[in-house]
């Protein structure tokens, strides 16, 4: 590789979240709990080496909640600098689904209305992924550290 395209190189990590509703106005939260991202969030995590993008989103789901989503509908990229990696989440929502809803060592998960969720203490950046999750139109969002927060730039 040539001096360019080295500068091109990045590091980079992939992970997922999804957005599952249940069809009656609720969505199934997770408060995590056990690392640096905690707050009200949607399940997901990070992405295998060699696992297809579709099938981490529904391993990490049913690792996290017990259930089994099934055709998760593709809705954007969520992403960012950190640390000199780029972080990226796919993002994913869900309406079929089967099993047992059970918590895991994540943190609690549980069904509640949009509205309720929305009035949580969310985890960092969920309003921008409510945002691309309830959108038609917005597939990105690039957030970048301003003074002492984040701020999204959704397209």
């Amino acid at each position: 590789m040539g001096e360019t395209s080295e500068k091109r190189l990045e590091k980079v990590r992939f992970m997922n979240m999804c957005m599952i509703q249940d069809g009656r106005g609720n969505v199934l939260a997770l408060d995590k709990v056990n690392d640096s991202y905690t707050g009200t969030t949607f399940p997901g995590g990070h992405v295998e080496p060699g696992e297809l993008f579709f099938q981490s989103m529904i391993r990490e789901v049913w690792e996290e909640t017990g259930l089994t989503i099934e055709n998760p509908e593709f809705r954007g990229l969520y992403h960012w600098h950190k640390d000199g990696v780029h972080h990226v989440i796919t993002l994913y929502r869900a309406y079929t689904f089967c099993g047992e809803l059970e918590s895991s060592e994540e943190g609690r998960v549980y069904w509640i209305s949009l509205e309720e969720l929305k009035a949580k203490k969310l985890a960092s950046g969920m309003e921008y992924v409510l945002e691309m999750m309830e959108s038609e139109t917005i597939k990105e969002c690039y957030v970048r550290r301003e003074a002492d927060r984040y701020v999204g730039n959704v397209h």
